[in-house]
């Protein structure tokens, strides 16, 4: 990514300017739509690679056809207190439409009858089943290798008195 940014003079930023905590909006999403899905087992293999990018395909079509959301209409402060509103909920593909954005007939024909192909139950057993396969693979690599016993002996204070204290000076209190 940062090669082809380099190559294209386009500005690579990890964030966007003057937004300095976007970094809490990346890990909300993880946890929406990575920890709650998969969870928090390291993936490193490429049989879970490929099990994954099973799952992520499937998710798309669950999160881009079924899972309806509302986006912030209004924020208006009065004073302390802040009032929100939203507009009615709608999926994805729902706003897709509306929005008329699509001008071409045929990127509509396309949608809709991706749209009439999905089938929720199915869907979410298939996903259900990959995540199970998921864990399974990774539960059944290869535990970590035991890290060697630290010799305390060696690494034992000449001094153990002075284990905690900021200072050599004698406490007040005794």
């Amino acid at each position: 990514m940062f090669n082809y940014c380099k190559e294209n003079r386009i500005t690579f930023t990890r964030s966007r300017a003057g937004n300095k905590n976007d970094g809490a909006h990346v890990e909300q999403k993880n946890w929406t739509h990575v920890r709650e899905l998969v969870g928090y087992l390291r993936f490193d293999t490429d049989a879970e690679l490929e099990v994954l990018n099973e799952i992520w395909e499937l998710d798309r079509h669950f999160t881009n056809y079924l899972l309806a959301n509302q986006k912030l209409v209004l924020k208006k402060r009065d004073g302390a207190k802040v009032i929100k509103r939203y507009d009615r909920a709608q999926t994805p593909f729902e706003r897709t439409m509306a929005s008329g954005v699509l001008v071409d007939a045929e990127a509509r024909t396309r949608l809709s009858d991706a749209m009439e192909a999905v089938r929720p139950g199915e869907l979410s057993r298939a996903i259900g089943e990959l995540t199970t396969r998921l864990e399974r693979l990774a539960l059944s690599k290869a535990a970590a290798p035991v890290r060697p016993r630290v010799n305390r002996d060696f690494n034992a204070s000449r001094h153990p008195e002075l284990l905690g204290e900021a200072t050599t000076q004698p406490s007040r209190r005794s």
